[in-house]
């Protein structure tokens, strides 16, 4: 008989190994603006570093974690750094951090509620006490006609939104026989590339998605949304759904929540609402206006992924008619067949998504509502708002720039005056030296930058540094010759 063999981590080793990954992550926040905001490697430099066979012999722990400090490091680019203006962010905290380490240490597959009851019942729960804390309507709660999940992406959740919508306006006929390329869909100029990209992968066509132009303040025109819609009516088109944004991706504009419901209800359109970004700042009862109209969604979203120190993924989606989205992506082969699902009592979350299998992303969400509570939450996302409010003032009173944007919560868009290859050198400085990260949009077809305050360790010290280096980057500029 062989000599019984295993080549698993032992307890003990897991306990004095884990403690050192804890300390190798407090070290790096602790430790996180000394790294350059935005990773200097070139392309290849890091998967070069990492050699081209699996050891045929396990390796030491130890090795492995010098090899993250000394290859993989080099390679990140610090989201988690005070000086990280760019994109949106994605913020991560300790109580999150842990929570995600507890998920996976139970190792939760939580696809059926009877796979582990409790990754179930604390999302249900979770999302139903959010729901209160964003003042969401009640349909949204599980208790009434609706209900949340926890989405990886706000992406996932337009995509399950227009499937959805796609499936109610056909009475389920395109689940079983396809689309007929008469359905169509609506939302902003200014809305995120993934409902663009959701048209192509459900099916719809992406020429099937109609964007209505904008105001001054890149918000959707109403106006032009109704005429749209009864041409395309008039042309024998359906259409089926549109989407509202609150807080675009390039300017964080705020699409008008309730002229567009309104639109929706009289039309029988699907109203869906990416909050994605700027759904946290309804946790603050000053903000709370900006949800005026969310009445009229079919289904709504936000990510506490982005502003509620939530590490990724997560993003919440709530269902008004929750039997809609099931019936639109409920599959029930035999293998999943159980008293609980047969009973009806229970949610079975991979019906309310596109995979099958999902995490326990309700967790580390937990965690961080019960670490911070309403307070500590709020007290961040006003902190946020002020500073933005700071930055803009000091923009709007340097005769060299020029807000493109209003700033109603925690991103700026301002330019230098002059061109835009100026701008563009300005950013690529900026970005260079490693102190900040920016990110750039084109708004009214000029180059614009973009700061958003919204890390979670972003203070007023960080700021104010950010402002001095554009200040300090632009006369360097400005004397270089061109």
């Amino acid at each position: 008989m062989s000599e019984k063999k295993c080549y698993h981590m032992s307890p003990e080793e897991f306990r004095r190994y884990g403690r050192e990954v804890i300390d190798w992550i407090a070290d790096y926040h602790e430790n996180v603006e000394r790294y350059p905001v935005l990773s200097p490697v070139g392309p290849g430099e890091i998967g070069d570093s990492l050699g081209t066979e699996v050891p045929a012999r396990g390796e030491a722990f130890d090795a492995i974690l010098q090899d993250a400090t000394e290859r993989i490091l080099p390679g990140i680019t610090h989201w988690q750094s005070p000086g990280f203006h760019a994109y949106f962010p994605s913020n991560s905290s300790g109580p999150a951090i842990l929570g995600e380490l507890l998920a996976a240490g139970l190792g939760v597959q939580g696809m059926l509620w009877s796979t582990s009851p409790a990754c179930t019942e604390v999302e249900t729960r979770v999302l139903d006490l959010l729901a209160d804390l964003l003042g969401l309507p009640e349909a949204y709660r599980s208790t009434a006609s609706g209900g949340g999940v926890i989405q990886d992406t706000a992406s996932s959740a337009v995509l399950c939104a227009l499937v959805a919508a796609r499936e109610r306006d056909s009475g389920l006929r395109t689940n079983r026989q396809g689309c007929d390329g008469s359905q169509v869909a609506y939302c902003s100029t200014q809305a995120h590339s993934s409902l663009e990209k959701a048209m192509g992968i459900a099916g719809l066509g992406r020429a099937n998605l109609r964007q209505i132009p904008v105001d001054e303040n890149f918000a959707l025109d109403t106006a032009s949304l109704a005429a749209q819609i009864r041409a395309d009516r008039a042309a024998g088109l359906r259409p089926i759904f549109a989407c509202a944004t609150l807080g675009t991706t390039s300017s964080n504009a705020i699409d008008p929540i309730a002229a567009i419901g309104r639109i929706c209800r009289e039309e029988g359109l699907w109203f869906h609402v990416d909050a994605a970004m700027s759904g946290t700042a309804a946790i603050c009862p000053e903000y709370r206006h900006l949800h005026d109209g969310v009445e009229y969604a079919d289904s709504y979203c936000f990510n506490p992924h982005k502003w509620m120190f939530t590490n990724f993924d997560c993003s919440c989606f709530w269902v008004a008619d929750r039997a809609a989205l099931i019936g639109a992506l409920s599959i029930l082969p035999e293998y999943l067949v159980n008293d609980a699902t047969r009973s009806g009592a229970v949610f079975d979350y991979r019906d309310w998504q596109l995979p099958l299998g999902r995490r326990f992303r309700a967790l580390k969400l937990w965690f961080v509502l019960r670490y911070y509570g309403v307070e500590g939450l709020q007290h961040h996302v006003r902190r946020h708002i002020e500073l933005t409010r700071r930055l803009a003032g000091w923009i709007e009173a340097d005769r060299h720039f020029e807000m493109v944007a209003p700033a109603p919560l925690n991103l700026v868009c301002f330019r230098h005056r002059g061109s835009d290859e100026l701008n563009e050198r300005i950013m690529k400085e900026l970005n260079g030296s490693g102190e900040i990260f920016l990110t750039h949009t084109r708004l009214n077809g000029r180059f614009a930058l973009r700061l958003c305050v919204g890390q979670a360790r972003t203070e007023s010290e960080h700021v104010e540094r950010a402002w001095n280096l554009i200040d300090e980057t632009a006369k360097r500029l400005r004397r270089r010759p061109t």
